[in-house]
């Protein structure tokens, strides 16, 4: 008697597989075999639920083949670099200074080669998107691990280029001033998608890089990458019950092969009958034997789950209940939840139909029947596997386990359920539009209030920092604007003229909205006297009630209020493609001292995904300061020739008449200038301290003589400027 024991051969093949090549081959890879490797059950290191960027000093890096999504060890960082940014501090204002904070570091992704790098999570949110794009500010720079690779230029001007290595057959990522606002300034927690191999998976990189003599073309269906971050052995132990094995090591090398590895499988001849004492089937020549439901049969599969992120993911396999508790597989490899259902049905069939096995005795000797063969026996239908081969006086004995039919548990599919992913919105263009806002009674009557509408059409903006150009083309810093976009765009039907007095039903413009998903409100009157729904409509501020959505953005705005905060002299000359900003809420506000005096100056807005700045002039300059035009204009011609021109004032930031009662003028001096002839080229000029003038009759008479047909015009002269002119006769 004799029987094939090949775990010798292990010690005679050696190198660093040892013991587990000794165990693969002659027990053929399977559950036996597993429980050969370490004398019982092999219980590895237990799937890791997506474990974060560390920093330990002497640990192993793992390899990685195929896409996955790894965590890295950091291996070199520099310390936090504060900025600081102050805004305001003019007139009496106390500055506001602004802390940020960037750092930069390097973190190794495995031990082994990769392509490249995917998306990065950064604290369960994406850093990096699936198009290459970061999601804050910094640099990325991706080193494969190839054996030529040159030191980082960043570390090496930070260390020295005599102590900077290349990391050779490392693959890390270096992060360059990355921007750690959004992670409470500090490095966040990371974890990086890698690419390594291209093509379908299989076990033949993982053996060819220890043993180069090995073929192990097995492949890894469904499998869309895995780590190996244990030893060799516990990889292999994973992998066992989920993709069985064959082992041949009768060749000039290793051959470990799939387990139904035959095309066509063996006709095993005539059961020979046998009369020994003790031997089975002595007038059949066979026995057949089935062994109860296993306490813990492995129907439970703990995954990678590439539709949720590579989160760990389980599925399970449908079928009779076992009596015990079920056993959980956990393979550290990424797949889907269709493949990972299929994986795990499979196994559970493979081991229900493996409790049936048959004793067979035959006369032949056959070179192809050997341990892992695939066969058929004339009393059983249905494929058999040879598991034991074993030579006696009688014959040779075969062992025989049964192979779950083709197609079992077909036509079953497998749910990934339900996550909460992490949003990658590509980064968008920023839009802007600045402007300059009348005084609304709260503020400093001596400071502009200038305002930066920033905005995109993407969801995916991540706001944007803002400059201003004072002329010289240099960008001096002005802040941020914050995540949030304004609510901009331009008009695509003009506004006509209408007077500022009346509640203006008959008019209405078409707005085009910058982004898709942004909306309008409607407003009632009560809401309108509260400073509701105002919007500036190229220099004109309006007020609306009904907001109506047309598709794609666009919006059909009406019932208005014409000409607010002191603009009716912008009514009259819209026209298509001006820009609408809404007022309430989201515009940025700047500081005046920063943005400066110059009525040429301009505002700029860089964000991400912009190629340069955006710029655009300030709307509206200067009309914080400006004085409100006159109104409510009256002339009273005497007998004698004489002429009295009369008007009312009104006053910045005083929008409300309560009670009748002149309000405060917000002047240093009531002043007022009156011209006759042209605005710019006045034929004669008046200046006065109260709100009005009279024009004796030698003086209306020679301006009759010498410029007939003019008219007249008054300006309030506040502290700062002129105000527009009231047309008075």
């Amino acid at each position: 008697m004799a029987t094939l024991v090949f775990s010798a051969i292990g010690t005679l093949i050696g190198g660093p597989l040892g013991g587990a090549i000794g165990a693969l081959v002659g027990q053929q890879v399977d559950n036996s075999v597993i429980s050969s490797i370490g004398g019982g059950s092999i219980s590895g290191a237990r799937l890791s639920d997506l474990t974060v960027t560390t920093s330990s000093y002497g640990a192993a890096l793992p390899r990685h083949f195929g896409a996955m999504r790894v965590a890295g060890s950091v291996i070199w960082a520099t310390d936090l670099a504060e900025h600081t940014q102050s805004q305001g501090g003019g007139k009496g204002k106390p500055s506001v200074t602004t802390y940020s904070y960037t750092s930069s570091f390097a973190v190794a992704l495995g031990s082994r080669p990769l392509s490249s790098v995917g998306r990065i999570w950064a604290d369960g949110t994406l850093l990096r998107g699936a198009a290459g794009d970061l999601k804050v500010g910094g640099a990325m720079r991706f080193y494969p691990g190839d054996d030529n690779q040159a030191p980082d230029v960043l570390i090496a001007s930070a260390e020295g280029a005599t102590l900077c290595p290349g990391f050779r057959g490392v693959p890390y990522v270096v992060l360059e001033n990355l921007d750690l606002t959004n992670y409470g300034n500090r490095i966040p927690a990371m974890s990086f998608e890698v690419f390594a191999d291209s093509g379908a998976l299989s076990l033949a990189p993982l053996f060819g890089e220890l043993l180069g003599d090995v073929d192990a073309a097995v492949p890894l269906g469904g499998i869309s990458g895995f780590s190996c971050e244990g030893s060799f052995k516990e990889t292999l132990a994973k992998f066992q019950p989920m993709f069985p094995m064959n082992c041949d090591a009768s060749g000039t090398s290793l051959t470990i092969a799939p387990e139904l590895q035959q095309a066509v499988p063996i006709v095993l001849g005539e059961a020979a009958v046998a009369v020994g004492q003790g031997d089975f089937g002595t007038r059949t020549g066979f026995a057949r034997k089935r062994a109860p439901l296993a306490t813990n049969p492995p129907r439970v599969l703990r995954y990678y789950d590439t539709d949720r992120d590579y989160q760990p993911g389980t599925q399970r396999a449908i079928g009779q209940p076992s009596p015990g508790q079920p056993q959980t597989i956990e393979l550290p490899a990424a797949m889907n939840a269709a493949s990972a259902f299929g994986l795990v049905s499979h196994t559970a069939n493979a081991a229900n139909w493996a409790r049936e096995t048959l004793a067979w005795r035959s006369t032949e000797l056959d070179p192809a029947v050997v341990p892992g063969a695939t066969v058929i026996v004339s009393e059983t239908p249905g494929l058999w596997r040879v598991t034991v081969w074993e030579w006696r006086a009688s014959g040779v004995e075969l062992t025989l386990e049964r192979i779950a039919p083709p197609g079992a548990g077909a036509g079953m599919a497998g749910d990934a359920g339900r996550a909460n992913l992490a949003s990658d919105v590509g980064g968008a263009a920023t839009s802007l539009i600045a402007f300059e806002l009348p005084l609304d009674g709260t503020t400093s009557l001596d400071t502009a209030a200038i305002y930066a509408a920033v905005s995109s059409a993407g969801a995916g903006w991540s706001g944007a920092s803002i400059y201003v150009d004072q002329g010289t083309g240099a960008l001096v810093p002005l802040g941020a604007s914050g995540r949030k976009r304004s609510i901009i765009g331009t008009v695509a039907v003009p506004l006509g003229a209408a007077s500022p007095l009346l509640f203006d039903r008959n008019s209405a413009l078409t707005v085009q909205l910058a982004g898709a998903d942004m909306a309008l409100a409607e407003a009632t009157t009560t809401q309108l006297a509260a400073g509701g729904n105002r919007a500036l409509i190229g220099s004109e501020i309006i007020q609306f009630t009904t907001a109506t959505a047309l598709g794609g953005g666009a919006w059909r705005v009406a019932g208005l209020l014409r000409g607010r905060g002191g603009t009716e002299n912008a009514i009259a000359g819209h026209v298509a493609g001006e820009g609408f900003a809404l007022l309430n809420g989201g515009p940025t506000a700047l500081s005046a001292d920063l943005v400066g005096g110059n009525p040429g100056a301009r505002i700029a807005a860089l964000g991400l995904a912009d190629a340069g700045a955006v710029e655009a002039p300030i709307i509206n300059r200067g009309i914080t300061l400006r004085p409100l035009s006159p109104v409510h204009p009256s002339v009273h011609h005497a007998a004698d020739g004489s002429l009295t021109l009369a008007w009312v004032r009104r006053a910045r930031g005083a929008w409300q008449w309560l009670g009748g009662v002149d309000v405060p003028l917000q002047e240093e001096a009531e002043n007022y200038r009156v011209s006759y002839g042209a605005l710019t080229a006045p034929v004669m000029v008046w200046s006065v301290s109260q709100p009005s003038l009279t024009i004796d009759t030698a003086t209306m008479a020679s301006l009759s003589g010498t410029s007939p047909g003019g008219s007249f015009q008054v300006q309030q002269s506040g502290t700062y400027a002129l105000s527009d002119a009231l047309l008075l006769i």
